[in-house]
Parts: structure tokens; sequence; C-alpha cells
């Protein structure tokens, strides 16, 4: 089974309750028809009931009336959620009049309702760009426990299944932070591994990347991923994690038996963390390229309830294999 039917197969056990605040956009209402009938998730529609409604018409989908469509000018939870947002950042200078026009905008609206624990998780961005997907879950999700920063990771699967699981690795932080600290990069490398079990189904082993290998050459650069792997090896003691490990140590068995030969990492990994978003994105659109490989993402991670983003340009199929990602993540953020 290919991992994506997996993923969904996943999704199809744990039934999450996932938020599309763009309920009245033409690819989202038929990626929703799909999920509904496929059962891969409960969804929570955010728009106008009666524009759904002819909307549905209009694209003979059969299964929307299984979904709960929420009105952000009626919902009757309205000022609920308005005191909950007081709650959260009176320190910000937030009142009831400003909480009630926020949520107007289907973002924070469905930012709310995972907050206040009525869905698990969302996807958006269709038709807005990133930030305001984002912003909302920054401002009141907040990230897990312990990580203090939203990174990208993305599943790749190669063609030759000798690396990683069977082909299958995840390389982070590949779409977000520039230039991550020591501290940083230890926690990109934690929730990364959780990515990589939640979602890929593997069991992690994590390489801290660099340009040396055990202290083959010297320089700030190979310090910062030296101290992240420390950083990371205390956050997460039973986690198989090592670095610094050129990308030849941490992949192939024979130079890694060669250059670090008592790594329980080394010419095996499945888990690819890169130094900085430079390295991280070209090199995962490399392998995309050049291995004709399957890129998977990218996948938020960090925040404490799976909000992720789609691209502008996504396709039907895009919108139901996110939903059944961001449920195998809720799946596995409640599992930790």
């Amino acid at each position: 089974m290919e991992l994506l039917e997996q993923i969904k197969q996943r999704a199809i056990q744990v039934q999450k309750i996932i938020v599309l605040p763009e309920g009245e956009e033409e690819r989202t209402l038929k990626a929703a028809d799909i999920i509904l009938a496929q059962e891969i998730a409960k969804l929570i529609l955010i728009g106008n009931p009666q524009k759904i409604k002819q909307l549905t018409q209009q694209y003979s989908l059969k299964h929307i009336d299984k979904a709960q469509i929420i009105d952000p000018e009626t919902y009757e939870k309205r000022e609920q959620l308005a005191e909950l947002m007081v709650e959260l950042r009176k320190h910000k200078g937030m009142t009831m009049e400003k909480a009630l026009e926020q949520l107007k905008s289907p973002y924070y609206l469905g930012t709310l309702l995972i907050k206040a624990g009525l869905a698990d998780g969302m996807v958006g961005g269709a038709i807005a760009p990133t930030a305001d997907t984002i912003r909302p879950a920054l401002q009141y999700i907040k990230t897990q426990p312990g990580i203090s920063i939203v990174s990208g990771a993305f599943i790749m699967i190669v063609p030759d299944k000798s690396f990683g699981d069977e082909g299958v690795m995840v390389f982070a932080d590949s779409a977000v932070n520039p230039d991550p600290t020591p501290q940083q990069l230890a926690e990109i490398a934690v929730v990364t591994a959780q990515t990589a079990k939640s979602i890929a189904n593997i069991e992690p082993r994590v390489a801290m990347l660099s340009f040396s290998t055990k202290g083959s050459a010297d320089h700030p650069l190979v310090d910062k991923v030296v101290e992240a792997t420390k950083i990371a090896k205390q956050m997460k003691p039973e986690l198989l994690i090592d670095g610094e490990l050129q990308a030849d140590a941490a992949l192939v068995p024979s130079v890694g038996q060669r250059k670090a030969p008592n790594s329980p990492v080394a010419g095996r990994a499945n888990v690819l963390i890169f130094p900085d978003l430079n390295s991280g994105n070209i090199s995962y659109k490399l392998v995309q390229r050049l291995a004709h490989a399957q890129a998977i993402g990218p996948i938020l991670q960090g925040l404490a309830a799976p909000i992720n983003d789609l691209s502008r340009g996504c396709s039907v199929d895009d919108i139901v294999n996110l939903v059944a990602i961001t449920a195998n993540q809720a799946a596995g953020i409640s599992d930790n």
C-alpha cells in the first residue's frame, strides 16, 4: 500500500474533526465531498449555508450534508469563543468588540474552534496567503510544550528503496526557519521525529547534518550542529539521533561504518535535519528533481494542534491529502 493510502487509512481509523475555513471555495467543496464519502475525517465547513447548499447542487456533490456548516455571522457560540479570545489575549488589548470582529474571519473562527476543543485541526490557504492561516494559530494555538518555533517538513519518497525506510524519508526544516539556533534546531529534530512516526509511519532515526562528520572539520557552523544534537538528546533521551554527520555518512551504510562506526544512526538515517533553510530547501528540491522523488509537504509542525497551509495553486487531491495528513498529526500529538 502506498504511503498516502496508508495515511488515509489511519485517518479513517482516528476520525478527527478538521476545519475547512474556505467552505465556499470550489476545490475545497469538491475535496470535502470526497473526504466525507471516504470517511477520511469529520468536517466543519465555514461559510454561508445557503451559498454552500447552492454550490453543492451546482457541482452535483452528494455528501456535503454530512459536514457541520458554520456561518461566521450567526454561529451560536461566537460570544463564547470571543470570551475565550479576551481571556487569552487581554494582555495584548483584546476586547469583546475586537474579538467578535476577528471571528468574522473564517481563519480566526476555525482556530478558536480548535482552541475550544470543538475541532482537532484545520487546513486552509487555497484562496489566502499563508499569513492568514498561520497568524491566528501562532496567537491562540501556540506551540507544543517545550517547542518554541513552527517548522516545515517534507516526506520524501525516493525510487531507490535502499535509502531511509523503503525509500521513505523526512527532511526538515525545508520551509520556514532561515537560520535556527542550536536550541531551535534541536526542537526541529524532536518534532520532525514525531512527524516521521505519526505521518510517515516510520520509526525515526535522526541524522543532524553538517559538512563535517564527528569532528572531521572545525568551524562554528559545525559547533552549532554538535550543540543542537546534545540538546535534542537531552530533550528526548529515547530518540535515535546522532550528529554531526555528513549526508553520505548518514545515508550509506559503508560510509557510515567508516566515518562514524559507533553511531546508532549513521548509514541508515530516515530523518534528515538540515542546519539551515538554505541547505534544507535546496536539498529537497534537488532530490525531488534529480532522483524523481515524491515530495509531500510542507507539513507544518511544532504547533500544539495541527494547522496546515495549502498552496493557492492546490488541486482537489492536494486538499484531500492534506486533510488526511492533518488528521494523522492530530492523532500523533494527542498520543505524545
